[in-house]
This record gives C-alpha cells, sequence and structure tokens, in this order.
C-alpha cells in the first residue's frame, strides 16, 4: 500500500484521468477527496471507492469553492498530503482567429487558475504538516503543441512552468511538485482535441503520431501519478513526465 495513510485531492475527479488517479490512490491506500464542478458524477466515482472517498462538487476556477472543497477534505479526513490539479478543458481544435475571448478565458480560468487556487488554500496546509506533493496533470501540448489548439497548448504550457516554479519556492516546506504529460486520450474532450468526429478513421490519424501506436489511458496517468506521488519519489521534484508513447521523443 503505497499510499497508506495518506489525504489526497483529485479534481477532474468525476471522469477520465482524474476518476482512474482517484481510484488507484484508494487502492494504495490513500482517502480521497474526488472534486468535479459535475457533482453527481464526483458522487459516482466516490461511491464505487466506498468509505475511503468523499465527492465534492465545485467550481475549480472559484476561489470559494475550492475553499469549501478543501475544507470539506480536512472535516471527512485531516489536512491533505497530496494534490491532484487535474481537472481541465479545452476549445475545440480550430484556427486561432476562431476562437473566442469567452473560450479563452474559460480555458485558463480551468487549466491555469484553478492551480492558483489550490495552492493558495492547500500549501500552508502541507507546510504545517512537513510536507506533500502536488501534481498538475499538463499536457504534451507544453512540449510539443498540435496546430489548431494554440491557446490549450498555452495554458498548458503555463501549468508545466507554473509547477517548476513552484517546485523551487516550495522545496524549503518540503513540498514536491510536478507535471504530468499525457498524450490525448479517450476521454470526453477527445473529440475537440481532433477537431473532427470521433471515428476509427479520424482517431487513427492522430494515433498514427503515437509511436507505441494507442492513445493514452486512464491507468497510464493514474500509475505515473502513484509512483511521483508515493515515497519512491523522494527525491523527483520540478519535473514534467510525458506519459505519451514516444510522442515527444
Amino acid at each position: 500500500m503505497r499510499l497508506e495513510g495518506k489525504i489526497a485531492i483529485v479534481t477532474g475527479a468525476g471522469g477520465g484521468f482524474g476518476a482512474g488517479i482517484a481510484q488507484r490512490f484508494a487502492a494504495e491506500g490513500a482517502r480521497v477527496a474526488c472534486v468535479d464542478i459535475d457533482a453527481a458524477a464526483a458522487g459516482r466515482v466516490a461511491g464505487e471507492i466506498g468509505a475511503n472517498a468523499l465527492a465534492v462538487g465545485a467550481d475549480v476556477g472559484e476561489a470559494a469553492d475550492v475553499e469549501a472543497a478543501v475544507a470539506a477534505t480536512r472535516e471527512r479526513f485531516g489536512d491533505p498530503h497530496i494534490l491532484v490539479n487535474n481537472a481541465g478543458t479545452t476549445h475545440r481544435n480550430k484556427p486561432l482567429l476562431e476562437v473566442t475571448e469567452d473560450e479563452f478565458d474559460r480555458v485558463f480560468r480551468v487549466n491555469v487558475k484553478s492551480i492558483f487556487h489550490f495552492v493558495r488554500a492547500v500549501a500552508p496546509l502541507m507546510r504545517d504538516g512537513g510536507g506533500g506533493v502536488i501534481l498538475t496533470v499538463s499536457s504534451t501540448a507544453a512540449l510539443r503543441p498540435r496546430p489548431g489548439l494554440t491557446w490549450y497548448n498555452a495554458s498548458k504550457g503555463a501549468a508545466s512552468l507554473a509547477s517548476k516554479s513552484l517546485a523551487l519556492e516550495l522545496a524549503p516546506w518540503k513540498i514536491r511538485v510536478n507535471a504530468l504529460c499525457p498524450v490525448m486520450g479517450a476521454t470526453g474532450l477527445l473529440e475537440q482535441f481532433m477537431g473532427m468526429p470521433d471515428t476509427q478513421e479520424n482517431r487513427a490519424r492522430f494515433i498514427a503520431s503515437i509511436p507505441l501506436g494507442r492513445l493514452s489511458q486512464a491507468s497510464d496517468i493514474a500509475a505515473a501519478a502513484l509512483f511521483l506521488a508515493s515515497d519512491e519519489a523522494a527525491f523527483i521534484t520540478g519535473v514534467d513526465l510525458p506519459v505519451d508513447g514516444g510522442r515527444t521523443a
């Protein structure tokens, strides 16, 4: 049980990568707060996990919601040892001049501002508790961007760079900060990433750019997150870890 006794907050835990991370963490002994804007989805995942999970409905771009989510976690389980900033969204793959200001604001609000809110709420608790782990689910878009997703790519670049800077600034508090960079997976955002219908033919075009020949799966991201959150990675901080089947090699 690699996370025995640990308390984790996972955002965007109502499905996709977040659900996979929450489930894997719980299987390894952690108590997990499953945070999602879709409270019902968070409830389903927490219900599947059982007594060691808490469902919290929250808009990660709202400071008050984030503070309430952290307070609910503390009330149920105690101060968090692990934070996974997984919640994310995108604009549809399209020419950059067609992306609206509302789309831009939404992408940066969910992908970047949420990190700001959660770090402000959680880092002091980790400091006072002797340390902790913060993981951000960034993207291969931060390392090797695809055309048509410029502002999404920029938001993930910001998330990755913020993680590196946080790693430096929070190191004196024994808080490790790392980013995971998945290649696209079969999640609810896949069709938006592709900018075209999710057909086998269209998937094949994108899979052709991944040397290992498939999309990422929630289990791939969860395994990498587990390693970075565990004591096995005690001397690893400030890294972008591609989980991408060779896409960025």
